[in-house]
């Protein structure tokens, strides 16, 4: 068999868009090699930057390189009559048959093995993590590193195509034929236990794969549950892991619900209180932590995982401990709170540390200031935790600037992620606390041909879900719902009664298309004017920047994060 083994450097991810700035190509035949085709395009366009950080092919490197029109034609002659094999196939022949189609060229009908779909078929999690082109040539040991340059990676990937064929050949794969349909084939045990899915209505709700002693092993969420079950045994299911889950499973537990959002919310709730081994997302909703303003004569931030009713103010949920860490700094460089672990009294006198000789701290423990001066400093940080994130924005960001003026450019990339985990973690606990804070909450949205989707919140938490046909008068439906929702007595902190991904799946639905707000009940659904929301954006389009341009954000004095 001979195999063209080809990849493409582009100037994006559009066909229609963007443009090729390179094309690599190996010819194979028996692992030996018998030509290689490479050049690099002209694409009609500037490249962008963050492209030419990637791939290193700049505008001046493609500006006398021949167009695509010169191109193609050689390409097409080098690729007649073999097997084209791609990592991504559908991405590289998809800009080739752009390509043929502005040329007025047939597209290829060549025979195509995707490299990346064969290996998630045969290798699994044990040997490589995920099945990225680098990943893969590590693992098959090739001699030819991948780079983002297409002659490179070309000659990477027949180093993986070979492996991955000695792979299949011991599974009785010897002909193309069979390769492409070992690729599409469902493994034996998803044929095996087809029948587990026999019997699941076509309802929204939520599936449970269990093993022999009835654990459950993976928890998910439909719309249609038939179809969603019945698609883990055909070839179209090929993550290895979720394979392997079908492997053990002995059963297949259904629980139908009424909407599609009680069934998200419900596969939330079964997943943190089950943990089955092969859900990877929301298994320990506990393990989050907080960042605590104590209640004490001279409070301080402290680190949390416990929601207490004491009196405190909490910040959060954060999804570390260093994600807590670098808001408190962040908050710190702001406020004169202390930063020592101990409990000071009001009558007896420490010495002061360093803190307080270098103005960051005003020595509250040796009585320098008093616990009414201190106080001012708290009610600053409680403000700027609940209502107000300016303060914190604005002293962090002038102390990015002195740094960037000194072009110690690392050190404000460390301040920028500090300001970054407050600002996204206040922004997230204030958007929680809108919803959090109502007591009873009904709201609606269309579905299906006229009818409605009716839910019942309350302090955040999903109490109550149902359908209301088309036609029929609301007020009995949302009345009946509110009589038989779930009483829910609220705790402390800003989420009391429901986790912080339940809360935030309800305002998503919220948010949504069509949904009316039928009663809002005990409370006002907003955010603060000055809050942290409004800062958010600036902090998320700096990071965009900075991913664009393939590079550390480095501020500009005068324009921090703007």
């Amino acid at each position: 068999m001979t195999f063209v083994v080809f990849d493409l450097e582009t100037t994006g991810t559009s066909t229609t868009e963007h443009g090729i700035t390179e094309i690599g190509a190996v010819k194979v035949r028996a692992g030996e090699l018998l030509g290689e085709f490479a050049t690099l395009v002209d694409p009609g366009g500037p490249i962008p930057p963050f492209i030419s950080v990637l791939t290193g092919i700049t505008d001046a490197m493609v500006v006398a390189a021949p167009k695509m029109t010169e191109v193609l034609p050689s390409f097409l002659e080098f690729i007649r009559g073999c097997t084209l094999v791609a990592h991504n196939a559908p991405f590289d022949l998809g800009f080739i048959k752009a390509a043929c189609a502005a040329q007025g060229y047939p597209p290829p009908v060549n025979p195509v093995v995707d490299t990346a779909d064969l290996a998630r078929r045969v290798l699994n999690r044990d040997e490589t993590p995920n099945c990225k082109l680098a990943t893969l040539a590590r693992f098959f040991r090739s001699g030819t590193e991948p780079c983002h340059r297409a002659l490179a990676d070309a000659r990477a990937t027949v180093d993986v195509l070979h492996g991955l064929i000695g792979r299949v050949g011991s599974l009785g794969v010897h002909t193309l034929e069979e390769l492409r349909g070992f690729v599409r084939m469902p493994t034996p045990e998803q044929q095996r236990k087809r029948h587990l899915s026999e019997g699941v209505p076509a309802r929204p709700g939520v599936y449970v794969f269990e093993d022999v002693r009835g654990e459950a092993l993976y928890v998910g969420k439909s719309s249609n549950l038939r179809n969603r079950v019945r698609s883990y045994f055909t070839a179209s299911e090929t993550r290895p892991r979720v394979r392997e889950m079908i492997g053990i499973a002995e059963r297949v537990r259904h629980i139908v619900c009424a909407t599609a959002l009680e069934a998200e919310i419900r596969e939330l709730r079964m997943i943190g209180a089950t943990k089955p081994r092969y859900n990877r997302r929301s298994r320990f909703p506990e393990r989050v932590v907080w960042l605590k303003l104590t209640d004490e004569p001279f409070p301080r931030l402290s680190i949390v995982r416990e929601l207490k009713d004491d009196g405190a103010t909490y910040l959060g949920p954060f999804g570390s401990s260093r994600a807590a860490d670098d808001a408190r700094t962040a908050m710190h460089e702001a406020l004169p709170l202390r930063q020592c672990s101990e409990r000071l009294s009001l009558t007896v006198r420490r010495t002061a540390c360093t803190l307080a000789e270098l103005g960051k701290c005003g020595a509250p423990c040796d009585g320098r200031e008093t616990q009414a001066g201190y106080a001012a400093h708290v009610t600053r940080a409680r403000q700027a935790m609940e209502e107000d994130a300016g303060l914190i924005f604005s002293a962090v960001s002038a102390r990015m600037d002195r740094l960037s003026a000194e072009q110690r450019y690392e050190e404000a990339a460390v301040d920028r992620d500090r300001l970054a985990a407050y600002v996204r973690a206040a922004a997230r606990m204030q958007r929680l606390s809108s919803l959090t804070r109502i007591p009873q909450m009904v709201a609606a949205s269309p579905v299906g041909d006229g009818d409605w989707d009716i839910h019942v919140i309350r302090y955040g938490r999903l109490t109550a879900a149902g359908v209301m046909p088309r036609g029929a008068h609301p007020v009995p439906y949302v009345e009946a719902l509110v009589a038989t929702a779930e009483t829910v007595v609220p705790g402390p902190g800003p989420t009391p009664a429901a986790s912080a991904e339940e809360t935030e799946t309800i305002l998503r639905w919220l948010d949504s298309p069509g949904v009316r707000l039928v009663r809002v009940e005990g409370g006002i659904w907003s955010q603060p004017a000055y809050g942290a929301g409004r800062l958010k954006a600036r902090i998320d389009r700096a990071y965009e920047r900075a991913q664009q341009d393939g590079r550390s954000y480095q501020p500009r004095e005068g324009r921090p994060l703007r």
